[in-house]
């Protein structure tokens, strides 16, 4: 496995300014959210995939360690960011299972669908921050197609631990909710061509975070299955397999990515992430949209794209966004935004509410820690312009990318320190050596 960075063994990490123009060229990890369906799918096919770039972090490794636990053959090689992975054909080998997934959303949504397909009983059970977040939505769909899956009542919801007694997938109709989190769907979508019958998929609220199911649906294409769908409202899969993939590219993750573009908005300069483009399948990347609108200036070359600060003399704007189509970018919209010019609403992330911690909540009070003007709506936020920007020890509630983004307004504003800085293992391990590479 990789050396521990540094951050593991500490408790507090100051962040020091930078007091000139950026210049830097740097690369991200892989995909979060594509290794993990990567991992899922390569498990589903039959035969070998070799996933190249992949991420090694806390969530994927969760993954890994659940596919081993139950009988997978899934061998990692951190040094040169392989996995591979001997998928069964839509068997799952141990007939029991209690597996431990921290607080990996996307690893338990993903897991509960997927051990439908196989023949015993399994249980899904992750750290107390996991015991909060819903699930509800994914099991009833689950019971309309004839799966027996149950979870854990908590303030007026289901959640896990999550226990699932498997006979197969039966298959048929089921309607389900998509304002809570795209990956209740996605999960139905990857499994459901293993159903002993045919499935169709309704959606029945707004479908939250759209592009990851654009996402999910490419990636089973190139997985040799193709789903026909109405505007992301209906969807039809015919029982079938996927195919294995002998060398998958995993393009590096376009959140991550996020708040190294956002960088020169706050110190100047230019920052290119390397391995990046702008048709990318991660919905995250339309932050680049959002920088646009302040004024930074994108350019996407054959190496890269590049985010430059806006031009000498033109102030950074506010933005008025909806952020429904990527929220796990809106904190980095958050910490830029009290140096705007004006203020910054941003909207559409009541599902943020959801994730390893209420980023809402969470945002806002550490915003006004440090002395900023911050409006709470129950969908998001209004930033004001901040004069001045108070010393604080920002506390980051676990969540990875709480440390990430206030760790960037540290590079514009003295006197930030990022408490529990080792939470960014849960999907970028080496985030604070990339940072330092922006000096």
């Amino acid at each position: 496995m990789q050396s521990e960075p540094v951050t593991q063994a500490v408790s507090s990490l100051p962040i020091v300014p930078i007091a000139h123009p950026l210049n830097a060229s740097l690369r991200v990890p892989g995909s979060k959210s594509i290794t993990n369906r990567a991992l899922l799918l390569a498990a589903l096919a039959e035969g070998i995939t070799r996933l190249h770039n992949a991420l090694f972090s806390d969530d994927s490794l969760y993954l890994v360690s659940a596919l081993q636990g139950l009988g997978f053959n899934v061998e990692i090689n951190p040094k040169e960011a392989i996995m591979t992975v001997n998928g069964l054909g839509g068997r799952i080998p141990a007939g029991h299972a209690d597996l431990y997934i921290g607080n990996a959303g996307t690893t338990a949504r993903f897991l509960t669908a997927f051990l439908t397909l196989g023949q015993g009983d399994y249980v899904l059970d992750g750290e107390a921050r996991m015991r909060e977040r819903p699930i509800g939505d994914l099991v009833a769909a689950l019971e309309q197609l004839g799966a027996q899956v149950s979870a854990t009542p908590n303030q007026g919801m289901l959640c896990p631990p999550v226990s699932i007694h498997a006979n197969g997938l039966p298959g048929g109709r089921a309607a389900i909710a998509g304002d809570i989190s795209s990956q209740f769907l996605s999960a139905l979508l990857m499994v459901a061509p293993y159903a002993r019958e045919g499935v169709a998929l309704e959606i029945t609220t707004d479908l939250n975070s759209q592009p990851y199911v654009g996402m999910t649906l490419g990636l089973m294409a190139e997985f040799g299955v193709v789903v026909e769908h109405e505007d992301f409202h209906r969807f039809s899969i015919i029982p079938t397999q996927y195919s294995p993939r002998e060398a998958f590219w995993i393009e590096p993750d376009a959140s991550a990515a996020a708040t190294f573009f956002a960088a020169p908005a706050l110190c100047g300069g230019s920052v290119c992430v390397e391995g990046l483009g702008r048709f990318s399948a991660q919905g995250d990347i339309r932050f680049l949209e959002v920088l646009a609108q302040m004024g930074c200036g994108i350019q996407e070359g054959t190496q890269g794209i590049t985010v430059s600060a806006p031009p000498s003399g033109q102030a950074l704007q506010g933005v008025d966004v909806d952020m429904s189509t990527m929220p796990d970018t809106a904190q980095t919209l958050a910490v830029v935004a009290p140096f705007a010019s004006s203020p910054t609403h941003i909207r559409g992330i009541a599902s943020a509410r959801y994730k390893e911690c209420d980023r809402i909540s969470a945002t806002v009070t550490e915003l006004r820690r440090l002395g900023v003007q911050v409006d709470e709506h129950q969908d998001g936020m209004t930033i004001y312009p901040a004069q001045t920007i108070q010393p604080a020890a920002i506390q980051t509630y676990n969540d990875h990318r709480m440390a990430m983004a206030f760790s960037l307004l540290g590079l514009r504003a003295p006197g930030v320190q990022i408490e529990n800085p080792g939470c960014v293992s849960k999907t970028f391990p080496e985030f604070f050596q990339v940072l330092e590479l922006l000096r």
